[in-house]
């Protein structure tokens, strides 16, 4: 099983410490975001982990060479002509994660103490052309799921925008947590090109393939995305309890 690493965001909301770096340098109690990730997704047996760049991309690429790859297989996916956001990104990937394999995507910029192994074991179970880790926990924008978790739409509850794939009477709102397993198989369905985001994708293709929802309710999940979200998680850590 390989992994992909996003890494390539600007950081803007992460200014000022994205100004002379990007933000999978960006550090936490001394430990990069980037460092943080790897660690995390190699719970899992992974064999390859592809990382996608933009801004900043050779300073990540340095902090490599650095730290000689962790000790591990890693490549990178070079996005510095085109940032091409989340679905693009896998997109661009393909060549590196293959058509054969089952693959786990996983945001930089997210702390969370989420069982991989449970989430993969989930997806197995399910056999869906992919599994999103989602929270219950308050957002402006909401995936929408039915009573087996299938993916059935999208709601942002702040400007009142609803996309529904698969209507339904009994649907419920669940945040992404920007963890998901994907099938291979999902490169043959991709007419998108270009910059896309991984959301809109997956909107297209629920109408006609199960993409399920995994609720996540380990102890704790933090979007490191902000100064003011990074400096509670690195309190948290200091307390111990992330």
């Amino acid at each position: 099983m390989k992994a992909l690493i996003l890494a390539a965001g600007l950081g803007t909301r992460l200014f000022p410490y994205t100004s002379d770096r990007p933000k999978a340098l960006v550090e936490l109690n001394g430990i990069t975001l980037l460092e943080r990730a790897i660690r995390k997704v190699n719970e899992l047996n992974i064999t390859e982990i592809v990382i996608n760049i933009h801004h900043y991309g050779e300073k990540i690429i340095e902090f490599l060479d650095e730290k000689e790859n962790f000790h591990l297989p890693i490549k990178i996916s070079d996005e510095r002509d085109q940032l091409l956001d989340t679905g693009g990104a896998i997109l661009k990937a393909r060549p590196l994660l293959g058509d054969s394999e089952t693959f786990l995507v996983y945001n930089v910029d997210i702390l969370s103490s989420i069982d991989l192994n449970e989430l993969l074991q989930f997806h197995t179970l399910k056999g869906g052309l992919a599994t999103m880790a989602v929270r219950d926990r308050m957002t402006d924008r909401y995936m929408v799921f039915n009573h087996e978790m299938i993916l059935s739409g999208w709601r942002n509850i702040k400007t009142g925008e609803e996309k529904l794939a698969r209507p339904n009477t009994n649907l419920q709102n669940y945040a992404f947590s920007g963890i998901q397993i994907i099938e291979p198989g999902i490169f043959s369905l991709i007419t998108e090109t270009g910059k896309f985001s991984v959301i809109q994708l997956y909107l297209r293709l629920a109408k006609s393939h199960d993409i399920y929802g995994f609720l996540d309710s380990s102890e704790r999940w933090s979007d490191l995305g902000k100064p003011d979200q990074l400096i509670q998680a690195e309190q948290l850590l200091k307390q111990k309890l992330i």
